[in-house]
């Protein structure tokens, strides 16, 4: 495929992140807007349709806008990619259709892509010159929606993906959500959590290493298409372990100060800051006592061990050459720490997202696309919304 400008534009809109980047040949970020919808904090996640909503006020100026910090036009670009699925059927049908009439009006083609795969390519953007002749890579994508591990084989300039280990019920990222909610703390939770836990110290027997049972997990394991029938599987389960600490809330006669909490937060208005803002995470740290603050620990100290053990005893099973952590929770900074100094002892190779690509953005969406684009692999007319879709 002969391309000339090397830049692609990049739309995503799988949940509640309005996002369009300018690329250059996978890796130059030229531009990378990205809106945010305040709308779910009300209801400590995400309602499909208000985010549908949002997405159709927001796509036109998101992606203006990044054609202007780019400073192209549609005739610059080589091509148009957007986020095929996983996600929200109705969400995902915002950032296609857009999509799809820009590129009809433009004459350029369109690269559908996987969002799971996006979020591996968050990393390998930046990590590609490093890991370019390392494969195969194990990738761990963990966020709010998923959390799986992938052997990723690069093979004649492509990416081939295979599934090792799923969760089988919550992912990490909405147990630390969900926990987030039942303590109180504004949502989305996940970063209050790790900024509060620095606070406290964790308990390791209070939440022991939870263990999936048999029949889910190991060589008897429920198998994915194409899988070999003695291939062993890494799957996570974190259901348990908040179920853990709504018990342990009960037992300990929590909920009286945990709604008291949850309405001062509302009252002063502080359930739509971050703990970014200093004034704020100051507020709603006060209304912590050193206890509450222990239990948060101890939470994020079991889901940090649980992703690790299973992220290098795969690694380990299958020969990984690198590891990649990418995904919302990728930017929790003990799972950062515990990653980076287990890698270190396993002398295996180790790469993360910068923060501001660890969350759903389109620059991921376009770096993705990019060697699609040299393959010629492009999206028929008819590309349609796929909610469940999977990778490999």
């Amino acid at each position: 495929m002969m391309v000339h400008s090397k830049l692609i534009l990049g739309i995503e809109s799988s949940c509640d992140e309005t996002s369009a980047s300018v690329v250059r040949e996978g890796r130059e970020v030229l531009s990378n807007v990205v809106a945010s919808q305040l709308v779910h904090v009300n209801y400590g996640g995400v309602v499909p349709e208000l985010a549908s909503r949002e997405h159709l006020r927001a796509i036109v100026p998101v992606v203006r806008e990044a054609l202007q910090q780019a400073g192209v036009s549609y005739a610059d670009l080589d091509a148009i990619a957007v986020t095929e699925g996983p996600g929200l059927a109705g969400a995902l049908l915002v950032g296609i259709t857009y999509a799809k009439a820009a590129a009809f009006a433009a004459d350029r083609p369109l690269i559908a892509v996987n969002h799971l795969e996006g979020h591996i390519h968050a990393v390998l953007m930046e990590a590609n010159e490093q890991f370019a002749a390392v494969s195969p890579l194990l990738a761990l994508v963990v966020s709010g929606g998923h959390t799986h591990l992938y052997l990723a084989e690069r093979l004649e300039g492509t990416w081939r993906y295979r599934n090792v280990g799923r969760t089988v019920d919550d992912a990490a990222g909405e147990a630390f959500d969900k926990v987030a909610k039942l303590l109180g703390l504004p949502y989305p939770g996940g970063p209050w959590m790790d900024a509060l836990a620095k606070l406290g110290t964790a308990d390791r027997s209070l939440f022991p290493f939870t263990q999936i049972k048999q029949k889910v997990t190991g060589k008897s394991a429920p198998k994915l298409a194409g899988e070999d029938d003695d291939a062993q599987r890494f799957d996570f389960s974190f259901s348990g372990l908040k179920t853990a600490v709504r018990r342990y809330t009960e037992v300990h006669h929590m909920g009286s100060r945990i709604a008291e909490r949850e309405q001062s937060l509302r009252e002063r208005g502080l359930l739509t800051q971050k703990p970014s803002n200093a004034e704020a995470f100051a507020a709603v740290r006060a209304e912590f006592d050193q206890p509450t603050l222990d239990l948060i620990a101890s939470f994020q100290n079991a889901v940090v061990k649980n992703l690790v053990r299973h992220t290098f005893a795969a690694a380990e099973e299958f020969g990984a050459k690198a590891i990649v952590v990418s995904g919302g929770v990728s930017a929790n900074s003990e799972l950062r720490t515990t990653m980076t100094n287990t890698a270190q002892v396993s002398k295996l190779p180790i790469a993360f997202p910068q923060i501001a690509l660890s969350t759903d953005n389109a620059a991921m969406i376009a770096a993705a696309a990019w060697p699609k684009l040299v393959a010629g692999h492009f999206a028929e007319d008819t590309l349609e919304p796929t909610p469940q879709l999977r990778l490999g």
